[in-house]
């Protein structure tokens, strides 16, 4: 009886966490101007929050099939969205102008050939 009790605590405080990350993410998306820290925010909260929110869910009902296909779940979350975050991050930097001139700027340095000082 006592065990239910604790593990119950144990998924609403994790409940309770992974919604405090989500909350604070939506702020964070909000608050900043530039869409790359809108990513980065995004990213954090949802990565946080989905993980403790799953992990809440996980205890809640116990160590059975259903939590290994939520654990799969996280497991696909964690290794998709670095991925489209990143492929996200270079479109907005090929496309935002202010960021393109730098990024056009540092191509060109590389481009550059080293003067080898003779004339």
């Amino acid at each position: 009886m006592i065990g239910a009790w604790i593990r119950f605590v144990l998924s609403v405080v994790c409940l309770l966490i992974g919604l405090f990350f989500m909350l604070v993410a939506v702020f964070g998306v909000n608050r900043f101007h530039k869409a790359l820290n809108r990513m980065h925010a995004a990213a954090l909260g949802d990565t946080l929050g989905i993980l403790f929110v799953i992990l809440g869910l996980i205890l809640m009902r116990g160590f059975s099939m259903d939590s290994l296909k939520l654990f799969l779940v996280v497991l696909f979350f964690w290794i998709a969205s670095p991925v489209s975050g990143h492929m996200i991050s270079r479109l907005e930097v090929m496309t935002d102008q202010e960021l393109g001139e730098v990024a056009l700027i540092h191509r060109e340095e590389q481009n550059k050939e080293p003067d080898s000082g003779e004339e």
